[in-house]
């Protein structure tokens, strides 16, 4: 009879020879096939250099509220896809998976009302920039399956 300890060295061991065998005999897909492969389903995509510095630009809010100043109306008639722009910012900025719900709330918010915002925003959050970029990068039958009237109009 082995011990434990001598039992979880074989397994460890066993898989290690078979992750060094699998490695050298088969074709692993490129390294950006391979990230679509594993995370587009769960609502994540690859970010571009430029991109990454734009979101670094996003994710600069302090939630101090300012920007939802003026919103009761929109909030009220979005029958609660648009929780408010801070709300917006914080979820497109802090998780890609809710880039979904977050481009449905955006929908809802003119780009007049967007361009105005930033004046009111103590740390100059480029909410238009942040619609586009979201919008983008969320699903596209999220866009598809708003009414005609809801969409925005194309930058």
């Amino acid at each position: 009879m082995i011990s434990g300890r001598t039992r979880a060295f074989v397994i460890l061991g066993w898989s290690f020879f078979r992750v060094l065998f699998k490695l050298l005999f088969t074709k692993q897909p490129p390294g950006l096939e391979q990230f679509h492969d594993n995370y587009d389903s769960e609502g994540l995509s690859a970010i571009e250099p430029r991109e990454r510095q734009l979101m670094a630009r996003f994710s600069r809010c302090t939630a101090c509220g300012r920007c939802d100043f003026g919103e009761a109306e929109r909030i009220s008639q979005s029958a609660g896809e648009y929780p408010g722009l801070m709300q917006l910012v914080l979820a497109s900025t802090r998780s890609m998976p809710d880039f979904d719900a977050a481009a449905r709330g955006f929908v809802h918010v003119p780009q007049a009302v967007l361009q105005r915002k930033v004046g009111r925003c103590p740390v100059r959050i480029p909410f238009v920039e942040l619609a586009r970029f979201v919008r983008g990068k969320s699903p596209d039958n999220v866009m598809e399956s708003l009414p005609p009237k809801a969409l925005p109009p194309a930058a």
